[in-house]
């Protein structure tokens, strides 16, 4: 995952480093300077500093608080420092893989649980639940379970235009949204599927990345169109709104590529 901060005008990127599934504690999160992506330093590194990552994925930033998914925990850091903030453990609650994350309009931190197991060969299974997890405070609770609507749900933006979550399933073609309090989810538009990152522009576009065809697509009024292509295992992008940039993490690849959105 890759987060865009306004802020210090950095990107943070978060590192798996290993099997996606296993508590092997080696995870860890960069620090991107914006203007020069060659500058790079290590943020919070697992096993140092009191920190414990396994498979970083998601990223959300709130005021100086940078919130991390990690398999079934929810994990907190202070952006500046690096220092550890809060562990909040989802497994109570059968969190299986937490995947992305977002701050909502009030605050509140939501996690998607894509409800998926990697095993020692990369084999991927569904033993989870698909559920969405909101966190106030430090006090966990699940905004919706549902196989059936979320259908392994990976990217979360917030869409403040139209007051709701824009979320982009991993074992579906449907982008669709979803309002806090619903049972169900409502759609958006139909593309290639096997979707990860999701962010909503702030002309209203929404880019979304898939695994189905290894490119980043934008909808537009519920139309999907291919703006990059021939990026393998494209995970969840961030967006520099000072620069109009584009950070594509390639998961398969352990790189991050940068393109310019067009307006």
């Amino acid at each position: 995952s890759v987060r865009y901060d306004a802020d210090l005008d950095a990107y943070f990127v978060s590192n798996i480093n290993g099997n996606p599934s296993v508590k092997d504690g080696n995870g860890f999160i960069a620090q991107v300077d914006a203007g020069n992506t060659s500058s790079v330093k290590v943020l919070v590194q697992g096993g140092k500093n009191g920190a414990t990552l396994n498979a970083p994925k998601g990223l959300a930033v709130v005021g100086d608080t940078l919130w991390v998914a990690d398999i079934d925990a929810v994990r907190a850091f202070n952006k500046r420092t690096g220092a550890v903030i809060a562990n909040i453990d989802l497994r109570p609650m059968k969190a299986t893989f937490l995947n992305d994350v977002v701050a909502g309009p009030n605050g509140a931190i939501y996690i998607t649980d894509s409800g998926i197991k990697f095993d020692d060969k990369g084999g991927m299974t569904h033993p989870g639940q698909d559920q969405i997890f909101k966190i106030v405070g430090r006090k966990a609770s699940v905004a919706i379970k549902s196989d059936s609507a979320l259908k392994s749900p990976n990217g979360i933006a917030w869409d403040g235009a139209n007051g709701r979550f824009v979320l982009g399933p991993f074992a579906d073609k449907v982008v669709t949204g979803w309002k806090d309090g619903d049972t169900t989810v409502t759609p958006i538009g139909t593309g290639p599927g096997g979707y990860d990152g999701v962010e909503v522009l702030s002309d209203g576009r929404i880019l979304v990345t898939s695994w189905a065809d290894s490119s980043v697509q934008v909808i537009a009024n519920g139309a999907f169109r291919k703006v990059v292509a021939n990026v393998d295992g494209p995970a969840d992008i961030g967006v520099d709104t000072k620069r109009n940039v584009l950070a594509v993490p390639r998961f398969t690849a352990g790189r991050v590529e940068y393109f310019t959105i067009s307006k």
